[in-house]
């Protein structure tokens, strides 16, 4: 794709105002908090049914706002002074499905079309979908920037971050699986695997990790399994980052998963600190796999990964 945009690494300094384009769930509502706890003032775009009532009240304003509606995204923020935002939160199609006025609400305008032929018609994978928001948003004057950085305590750290230790058989899995779930990120498939003595459950595709859970858990009845999950080699952290939660260690222990190895500094932790406590009641071993992203075009499967041992986090 051509003009691929750099990434901002940082926000700007504060006070300058951050635009939040929120789909659903708990992380638009903790990136709120962090950009305000910076001095941000945030100003926020939800996608219509998508966003938590909880996150309008921690924004300086607040707007509704059409999924493919991008040329009202820019002129909205441009509006509130924001030259910079941050895009999070997942896209609910069950809910899109049951709003009564979902055709009205989600006519594509102008912008969307032409990125749309510009960029889509060859390939709708995440990334491409990703790259072509920001460069839409970024010609209309306003740049997308890492999601994660007003966020740096919900990030996975290395080691093992639960006083619950891996198993050896799952540290043994962790190694086995990681070279796999390396190349299922390359390809694009998806963003987890589950092991079990070294032989593959299932793998994570369209229908999500927590799907993907239940799914692994139907299929192997013996508790002990292990789930590694990650982000594709240079992942755009504009939008998309791999998240795990309180959820997922209920979902987890629910299907008889005992182990969540997660790719270090790559993966956002909701409420990370509770995340951990509730991991240890539940008996699940949280473990933080420090990889290289390194890896040379054309090196085995087998080689890559760069899996290290696994001390406890401090």
């Amino acid at each position: 794709m051509s003009g691929t945009l750099s990434i901002l690494a940082d926000p700007p300094a504060p006070p300058a105002p951050i635009g939040l384009i929120a789909g659903g769930g708990r992380l638009p509502i903790i990136v709120a908090r962090g950009l305000a706890n910076i001095g941000h003032p945030v100003h926020g775009l939800g996608l219509a049914r998508q966003y938590d009532g909880e996150l309008p009240p921690l924004c300086e304003s607040f707007s509704d706002v059409g999924l493919l509606r991008l040329g009202s995204w820019a002129k909205r923020l441009k509006q509130s002074g924001c030259q910079h935002a941050i895009m999070v939160g997942r896209v609910d199609k069950a809910e899109l499905m049951h709003d009564r006025f979902r055709v009205f609400k989600n006519i594509p305008d102008m912008r969307t079309i032409i990125s749309w032929r510009r960029h889509l018609r060859h390939d709708r994978r995440s990334h491409a979908v990703l790259a072509a928001i920001a460069e839409e948003l970024d010609r209309q004057g306003v740049s997308l920037i890492d999601s994660t950085s007003p966020i740096p305590d919900h990030i996975s750290k290395a080691g093992v971050m639960t006083l619950t230790r891996p198993t050896r058989e799952q540290e043994s899995d962790i190694e086995f699986a990681w070279p796999l779930l390396t190349e299922l990120l390359r390809l694009d498939i998806g963003q987890s695997i589950a092991v079990r003595e070294k032989d593959v459950i299932c793998v994570e595709a369209v229908e999500g990790t927590d799907k993907m859970i239940e799914r692994a858990g139907q299929i192997c009845r013996v508790p002990g399994w292990t789930l590694c999950k990650g982000a594709r080699a240079e992942h755009d952290r504009r939008s998309d980052v791999p998240t795990v939660g309180i959820q997922t260690l209920e979902n987890l222990h629910k299907a008889g998963g005992r182990c969540l190895a997660i790719a270090a500094g790559d993966v956002i932790m909701l409420d990370r600190e509770e995340m951990i406590q509730a991991a240890d009641r539940l008996g699940i071993s949280i473990v933080g796999v420090p990889v290289s992203h390194a890896i040379d075009k054309g090196t085995p499967a087998s080689r890559a990964g760069g899996v290290m041992p696994v001390p406890s986090a401090g």
